[in-house]
């Protein structure tokens, strides 16, 4: 009888075991696993997954100041939004999840959301967790206080993720990366009628704060797939203007038109791009495509 007892036990066991699943697991079109939506810490207990086991594992953290975050980090809350297909977010999540692990953050303040890639869902979660909360780059790091954001890092830290979470926390001045899609978000989202007359103090300044082409240039394109098309063409427009001797501004400004199927437009932007650098091959291929259309 008890020989009878283990059996079923073992076959419980066995069972309950084979038929979990990795929540947020899903397959991409090339057939590689993947996070989307909202995951827990399990999900990265998969294998496909060890790359976060093992940057969690060779992190080490500076002691003296996880002991000054444990106190105060409690009362916040924190959304932590990445791609299980991004370098940077493989390398910073482990490690900003061992910093909040080691400063005792409960686990029930921390959201952890997994964003897609592809083009029609480009950093977009499927019930839209991002939405209205400006992410264009991966991992983003949101930190909260009585329902209120409080600030974020994006991407990387600038000193070490100690010792900016420990400057927000304690409400010193920290301004993260991409001041210029920050900048141009609140401006379109509070001050849209104020932007034309604008427009030539911010082709002036924009250089001066921005990373490069490319950093209205993802925000473009996350504003595209997510269908906000005028938030895109003002993004595209204005980073073709502050960067005009730049090939990668004007063919993202012509893909743009080509969504729009505004052909003509799209054509003018493609051949700028051209005559900025002859080997773009993607923008002789979008021309040829256009010139089925017309």
């Amino acid at each position: 009888m008890k020989k009878q007892i283990l059996i079923l036990i073992s076959f419980f066991l066995f069972n309950v075991g084979f038929t979990q699943h990795t929540k947020g697991l899903v397959t991409n079109e090339k057939g590689k696993s993947m996070l989307l939506g909202e995951v827990n810490r399990a999900s990265f207990n998969h294998k496909d997954f060890d790359w976060f086991s093992k940057n969690y594992d060779a992190y080490l953290s500076n002691d003296k100041i996880i002991n000054l975050l444990k106190d105060e980090l409690q009362s916040y809350k924190i959304k932590v939004f990445f791609g299980s297909w991004c370098g940077d977010s493989k390398r910073n999540v482990p490690v900003f999840l061992k910093i909040l692990d080691e400063s005792n953050l409960s686990k029930e303040h921390i959201e952890i959301i997994a964003l897609d890639r592809k083009d029609e869902a480009y950093k977009q979660s499927p019930n839209r967790a991002e939405k209205g909360l400006n992410i264009h780059r991966v991992p983003t790091f949101i930190f909260y206080k009585d329902g209120k954001e409080i600030n974020r890092i994006v991407e990387h830290p600038k000193e070490t993720f100690e010792r900016d979470i420990l400057k927000i926390i304690q409400g010193k001045k920290y301004v993260s990366k991409y001041k210029a899609v920050k900048l141009i978000d609140t401006l379109l989202n509070n001050q849209r009628e104020s932007l034309e007359t604008q427009e030539k103090q911010l082709i002036r300044y924009l250089p001066e704060i921005a990373e490069g082409v490319k950093e209205l240039n993802t925000y473009g394109f996350v504003k595209l797939y997510a269908n906000e098309l005028e938030k895109a063409r003002y993004a595209f427009e204005l980073n073709a203007k502050v960067y005009p001797n730049h090939y990668v501004t004007h063919f993202s400004l012509g893909k743009f038109y080509y969504q729009e199927k505004n052909y003509k437009k799209a054509l003018e932007s493609l051949y700028k791009s051209l005559s900025l650098n002859s080997k773009n091959e993607k923008a002789k291929e979008l021309i040829k495509e256009i010139e089925h259309h017309i």
